[in-house]
């Protein structure tokens, strides 16, 4: 993925203040301190496009960013922190739960781990959420420079254990080191791929396979 423009469009926690939706989105989530700023932020190739702050919990709005003039990257906030204020955990479930819902053109949410932690109760309840919803989620394991390759194998194989998914699956990455940036970008691209387009190229691959076959006998 090339990024030609990338910029804020706006903050938001109702729906009557969401950009229209014209163009598909693709959301992030994930626990406080998890480095989601940083993901968003290497990924559009911009150091501060995305704040970050080594405060958990300072994200308490839904953050908007169009990319390319082509598609939208929602930052949602961050959630699991104890020290955020309970009034504020209390609005964040049923503000990131209306977005999440009601957002027609939403494609698909990056759901993003620490390698060096276990998924929680909050991570496993939002994965479940979005399988019940039909939402297709992206893992993106992040920080995974912290940890040498035989620790990774192990923390992979144990979050994988727990949330009900195979290691193949996650997109592993790491800010500092820009390790899997094109992996995930191929991966939000696929989300961003319209269902008729998707039919299309999978029509066209089995037609190409036939004729091969055919051929060849």
């Amino acid at each position: 993925m090339i990024i030609k423009q990338a910029e804020f469009i706006k903050s938001a926690t109702r729906p009557a203040h969401y950009p229209e939706e014209t163009l598909p989105e693709i959301a992030f989530a994930g626990r406080s301190n998890v480095g989601k700023s940083s993901l968003i932020n290497v990924l559009v190739n911009r150091k501060n496009l995305v704040r970050t702050s080594n405060t958990p919990g300072r994200t308490q709005l839904i953050n908007f960013f169009r990319i390319n003039d082509s598609f939208t990257l929602v930052d949602l906030p961050g959630y699991g922190y104890a020290k955020v204020p309970p009034a504020v955990k209390k609005e964040w479930g049923p503000m990131m739960e209306t977005y999440l819902s009601r957002r027609a053109n939403l494609r698909g949410v990056v759901l993003i781990l620490d390698i060096r932690r276990t998924p929680t109760d909050e991570d496993l309840r939002m994965l479940e959420w979005l399988r019940a919803r039909g939402i297709p989620p992206l893992i993106v394991i992040t920080k995974c420079d912290k940890l040498s390759k035989n620790q990774r194998a192990r923390q992979t194989a144990t979050i994988a254990r727990l949330i009900g998914q195979e290691t193949g699956d996650f997109c592993l990455f790491s800010a500092l080191t820009r390790e899997g940036l094109d992996r995930v970008w191929g991966r939000i691209e696929g989300l961003l791929i319209p269902m008729n387009q998707l039919v299309t190229v999978a029509i066209a691959e089995k037609v190409s396979a036939l004729a091969t076959e055919k051929y060849w006998g």
